[in-house]
């Protein structure tokens, strides 16, 4: 599994690996320990973690959440040290400490805070997402 195959759904909580497509949508299972499925249809909102960017202050613009993933799994390990009760200048703080150049204008406090709810997701539920990056990395 890599990050092409995990998805989230505007108005759900938490990430859905994507099962297969359908004439009217696709199979999703969520990431979780319920593994309920769900199909969305083409009125749902559906984006695959591969094409989602977080606003940077850099040239380019953006750095891909993949790239952001990484370095917060390399960082951390796991342990990240805030939660969902955390405070505006911790979770700024800790999205910093991955990626400094972010735009603090365009990244509101509740994206940070889903940016950790899904790293620490991913982390338990499917742990070699990071694995595989970096052997692929290596062998680049």
């Amino acid at each position: 599994m890599n990050f092409k195959d995990i998805a989230s759904v505007a108005g759900k909580p938490g990430l859905y690996k994507i099962i297969k497509p359908t004439r009217s949508g696709v199979i999703l299972e969520a990431l979780d320990e319920k593994k309920s499925k769900l199909v969305a249809g083409m009125s749902m909102r559906v984006s695959v973690l591969s094409d989602i960017s977080i606003y940077t202050l850099t040239e380019e613009g953006a750095a891909p959440l993949e790239s952001v993933m990484k370095k917060i799994e390399s960082t951390y390990k796991g342990d990240t040290g805030v939660d969902a009760t955390a405070s505006d200048a911790e979770l700024r703080a800790f999205l910093k400490s991955v990626l400094p150049e972010f735009d603090q204008d365009r990244v509101y406090v509740s994206d940070i805070k889903k940016l950790n709810a899904w790293y620490l997701l991913i982390h338990k539920n499917c742990p070699e997402v990071f694995q595989e990056s970096t052997a692929t990395e290596k062998e680049a």
